[in-house]
């Protein structure tokens, strides 16, 4: 078979010449010849494969700079473009989930209408503690564990300068708190208020975090990770970034509501691991987002509707890598209070051999007080 002109193969391909001449263009799909005396493009009958990859691929949304990543990929390895299309898919997957969410809590808050819950309703209560905990083998302890009225946070430092980068993220978000933000709210409060709050907050802990990097005389990568609950009155908003995990005990049921940022875990979520895999990996500590203070460090910021009876757990790795979520559970669901939970839940940590430091924030929604 002959060269086919422009028109043949955007039928044949299921592109249109339009589409056909930016390609082109972008060097993504060049023709075969140009006729020299028309300007005509020409394309051969081996290039359909590469244009339907490319077709399909715009179905899926991908951009069209990393389409060509996957077709130069492809001539060389099969595989390794197969993997780079599960992970683009990931990606979308986590965003859409994420927007599903934020799509979700927007429909609720926008048709809320409960008449028992009006802005002069008083607020639900928390009864809380929190605890950190050198661990066994380490010589310092870089974790900070705040728990109070307003704000539960935990944080785990890396770096030489780890210790007091957690401590300064967890810092700003305390004055957050103290300051106002959450002052006298209830159900009434503006969502975007608290929401834009935490992002700004977000962004000060991170500017805290990297005049404590440039501090140091030698540089070196210092960062925390961060993973906080602000207390409104009748919902929780969480802000997390790294590996330090928030739970939830509801109706019997232990759900981690935070996702790591590993890199460990963007290989699960890419399905080339499977968590039990993951669980042993060792490289599993990796960490694909944490506070350093560089741009683009993005943490996920959400709200938390709270109901009374609910119990939260917030935790450095230091517990949840070193023990089993279903001992982890047992815990948080037979202690009778946060402060006997955090207790035993270090005691696990370090009768497990305490390799890492470990920090617990546990905290009980309490019914309004008359």
């Amino acid at each position: 078979m002959g060269l086919l002109t422009i028109g043949a193969f955007a039928k044949a391909s299921r592109l249109s010449p339009k589409a056909l001449r930016l390609y082109d263009e972008l060097g993504l799909l060049s023709p075969a010849r140009v006729d020299p005396a028309t300007g005509y493009r020409l394309y051969a009958p081996e290039q359909l494969e590469r244009a339907r990859l490319v077709a399909w691929l715009r179905r899926l949304g991908m951009p069209l700079a990393r389409i060509g990543e996957v077709c130069e990929l492809r001539e060389l390895d099969a595989a390794a473009a197969a993997r780079e299309v599960r992970a683009y898919w990931a990606q979308v997957e986590a965003e859409t989930a994420a927007r599903r969410d934020l799509a979700a809590f927007l429909v609720g808050h926008l048709s809320w209408k409960d008449p028992d819950m009006s802005p002069t309703t008083k607020p639900l209560g928390i009864r809380y503690a929190a605890l950190s905990d050198t661990g066994l083998v380490r010589e310092s302890n870089q974790d900070t564990a705040y728990a109070g009225s307003r704000l539960l946070a935990v944080a785990d430092g890396f770096g030489a300068g780890g210790a007091p980068a957690g401590a300064a993220a967890v810092q700003v978000l305390k004055r957050l708190g103290v300051e106002g933000v959450t002052e006298g709210v209830g159900p009434g409060l503006p969502v975007g208020e608290i929401l834009n709050a935490l992002e700004d907050a977000v962004e000060q802990a991170g500017h805290a975090v990297r005049d404590i990097a440039g501090a140091d005389p030698a540089p070196r990568e210092v960062g925390t990770t961060l993973t906080a609950l602000l207390w409104t009155g009748s919902q929780l908003a969480m802000v997390h970034i790294g590996d330090s995990r928030a739970y939830l005990l509801r109706d019997g049921g232990l759900f981690q509501i935070t996702h790591d940022h590993t890199l460990v875990q963007a290989m699960v979520d890419e399905g080339r691991l499977t968590p039990e895999e993951a669980a042993s990996h060792p490289q599993r500590s990796l960490l694909a987002r944490a506070l350093t203070g560089e741009a683009g460090a993005t943490a996920d910021i959400r709200l938390h509707d709270a109901r009374p009876g609910d119990r939260y757990l917030l935790c450095s790795d230091g517990l949840s890598a070193v023990v089993p979520t279903g001992d982890i559970r047992g815990v948080v669901t037979s202690a009778r209070d946060p402060e006997g939970a955090v207790r035993e839940l270090v005691a696990l940590a370090n009768r497990a051999g305490g390799p890492d430091n470990v920090s617990c924030v546990v905290a009980d929604v309490l019914e309004p007080e008359e």
